[in-house]
């Protein structure tokens, strides 16, 4: 039988190797961490160009004839709002203040794109049962969503952001984590039109 001295080498020197390994697959998973945080698309900066897009969109009536762009409504305010899903609860929230306080809080001459991943076909339902008096934009492959840092971590949808474009076709404001609950972050939207608009 081994004495106990001549055991304990032995065993120091395999907890020292359990412990190595232990330590490698955390370094190395702390490695990859900011190469996966790099890839992610950023979104655009205050007073950086919009990113255009040409999206199907739809409204209450049916889907709308022709493709929806940022381009096409240059000299025009614009808000687009990324939400995750047709008539979940914290977007049914927003979009139902969007059209109960439309004047207060956008006015006349601006224009609001409300972003989905949903279908050109569920966001007529939804338009239809909600009478919006806006249309609803389908972005199914989520390319406008990734344009603008939008696009939910690791799931098949938008996060909720939203972005105030100046008449110049910049960005004017932003909010990347809006609370559709929150009054005071349409207050803060509001304000940030009305200054876009030169009201």
């Amino acid at each position: 039988m081994a004495r106990p001295s001549l055991l304990r080498p032995a065993l120091l020197t395999a907890a020292a190797a359990l412990a190595v390994a232990a330590v490698l697959p955390s370094r190395a998973l702390r490695a990859q961490a900011p190469a996966a945080a790099a890839a992610a698309p950023a979104a655009p900066e205050v007073g950086q160009a919009a990113p255009d897009f040409t999206l199907a969109w739809a409204d209450a009536s049916g889907p709308r004839a022709t493709p929806v762009s940022i381009a096409a409504h240059k000299g025009k305010v614009v808000v687009v709002a990324f939400y995750p899903k047709d008539r979940t609860t914290g977007c049914t929230a927003e979009l139902t203040k969007f059209r109960d306080e439309f004047d207060a809080l956008f006015g006349k001459d601006v224009v609001v794109l409300p972003i989905s991943a949903d279908s050109v076909g569920t966001h007529v339902e939804w338009a239809k049962e909600m009478k919006f008096p806006f249309a609803l934009v389908s972005d199914p492959q989520l390319t406008a969503a990734e344009a603008y840092g939008s696009r939910m971590p690791g799931r098949p949808m938008s996060g909720r952001t939203v972005f105030v474009i100046g008449k110049d076709g910049t960005i004017a404001w932003r909010d990347l984590r809006f609370n559709a609950l929150n009054e005071g972050a349409y207050q803060a939207l509001a304000a940030a039109v009305a200054k876009a608009r030169g009201a």
